[in-house]
């Protein structure tokens, strides 16, 4: 037998063993549910954790046998766990779960902060720009007009009149311009790649979130008169934007001075210290309202640029990428409603794929503007279809501040990011794969065209 042959074999016994155990995994935790079916709520809770973490890492392992990436296998194992499918996890556990994701998203953006370069950023200002400029004008504006014509299949939209229909499209715009940090960053992670696809998309990923911000504030202060007659057009919220984004700036360099001086002078245990920020000065911000993803951003961004700690710091937020990419996608895959996306799926189909086609037209059109390498205009805009925490966020605030649109507002809007979340980490892969800047796809040459 040669060593091919072997490698085959070994591989194919391995993925058996995989797939055996999965299956053992969700047959002994629906023993657990139904045989002690009033367990302790911390008790269930960490047992979620524990099952997340071992069903979505064996889920990765196998959807890569078709090309997937781990953040899908991460997903599934959720969804089919959550409690809109096997009822394993139940939705308190879940709620739970998603508190624990503060964590996540901090360290998330602390990596996502400290991959971001004085240099890449000088080197790469011109695409920037243009990708900044197209995608934020075109996506909600086409995806607004979308959101309108679709109006008499959008049951809290049918009933508003005109002007109340250009504000809720309006806002839905915006909720399209919102991309995931995470899911870049877990992509990344797993396939190191490296090249102009994968630096220009992290780039504009991560300064997206100051521009959602901007835009989010701008067009509730224009949607507010539209959607309620009685209110009036007021600059206040402005001021309020203008405290919180400076804030959460000059926090965020704050707490990055600071881990900078505590990784030259002690510089031990950085995985307990990343753990204390991500509980305890989230909820800080929030008393604050200063925007977290933006705060630890840029603590990130200033450890790596203004200290010479970035190496260590970054080597050590990398530690924990898998486990908290695991719990991330995961618990984001049991709070996926089912029966929501069931009953909303064809507008949710029609709005991910308006924006889809404007996204890939868009990066097209700023990739020929800058100039970029022949596979970066290709595969550009693959990276920027994801969707997840942020756009949820975003959504859940509309909701709370326009209540005149109901729960359907929500209720779309978990339906459409839930597509962008399964679909989008799929077309970054595959750019990635295809434009030769992953670590497997640098063993073969990469297709040209």
């Amino acid at each position: 037998m040669t060593h091919a042959a072997a490698g085959t074999r070994k591989g194919a016994e391995t993925r058996l063993l995989q797939a055996a155990a999965l299956a053992l995994l969700f047959l002994l935790l629906w023993l657990a549910t139904h045989l002690v079916p009033q367990t302790e709520q911390r008790v269930g809770t960490i047992a979620a954790v524990g099952f997340l973490l071992l069903a979505g890492t064996l889920t990765s392992e196998l959807v890569e046998l078709i090309g997937l990436p781990h953040l899908t296998g991460y997903l599934i194992a959720g969804i089919a766990a959550g409690p809109y499918a096997l009822a394993l996890i139940d939705e308190s556990s879940v709620a739970d779960l998603t508190q624990v994701n503060s964590l996540a998203l901090a360290l998330i953006a602390l990596e996502g902060g400290a991959h971001l370069r004085i240099s890449t950023l000088r080197e790469g200002v011109r695409r920037l720009a243009w990708a900044t400029l197209l995608q934020c004008l075109a996506v909600p504006i086409v995806v607004g007009c979308v959101f309108m014509a679709l109006r008499r299949w959008i049951p809290f939209a049918r009933d508003l009149p005109a002007a109340g229909l250009a504000g809720a499209a309006l806002l839905w715009g915006t909720i399209a311009i919102t991309r995931s940090p995470s899911a870049t960053l877990g992509i990344l992670s797993q396939t190191r790649a490296k090249g102009p696809i994968a630096t220009g998309t992290l780039t504009f990923v991560m300064t997206s979130d100051i521009v959602v911000v901007v835009l989010l504030a701008s067009a509730m202060v224009v949607a507010r008169p539209l959607l309620d007659p009685a209110a009036s057009f007021s600059l206040h919220d402005f001021e309020t934007l203008g405290h919180d984004l400076l804030g959460s700036v000059a926090l965020g360099t704050t707490v990055g001075l600071l881990l900078a001086a505590y990784i030259r002078l002690i510089g031990a245990q950085l995985i307990v210290l990343f753990v204390a920020l991500g509980f305890g000065l989230t909820g800080m911000l929030q008393f604050l309202h200063f925007e977290p993803l933006l705060t630890f951003m840029v603590a990130g961004f200033v450890v790596q640029n203004l200290s010479k700690q970035g190496p260590k710091f970054l080597e050590a937020i990398e530690r924990t990428g898998s486990i908290v990419y695991v719990i991330f996608f995961a618990t984001a895959g049991a709070d996926l409603d089912l029966q929501k996306l069931r009953a909303l799926w064809p507008i949710a189909v029609a709005l991910a794929g308006s924006r889809a086609l404007v996204t890939y037209g868009a990066g097209r059109l700023a990739s020929r503007l800058s100039n970029d390498p022949p596979m970066a205009k290709r595969w550009s805009w693959a990276g920027l279809v994801s969707q997840a925490g942020l756009a949820l966020g975003v959504a859940g605030v509309v909701s709370r501040t326009f209540p005149m649109l109901g729960t359907g507002f929500g209720a779309l809007a978990i339906a459409t990011v839930a597509l962008n979340e399964m679909v989008g980490p799929v077309l970054f892969k595959l750019a990635l794969d295809r434009s030769g800047e992953t670590r497997s796809s640098q063993k073969t040459p990469p297709l040209t065209g």
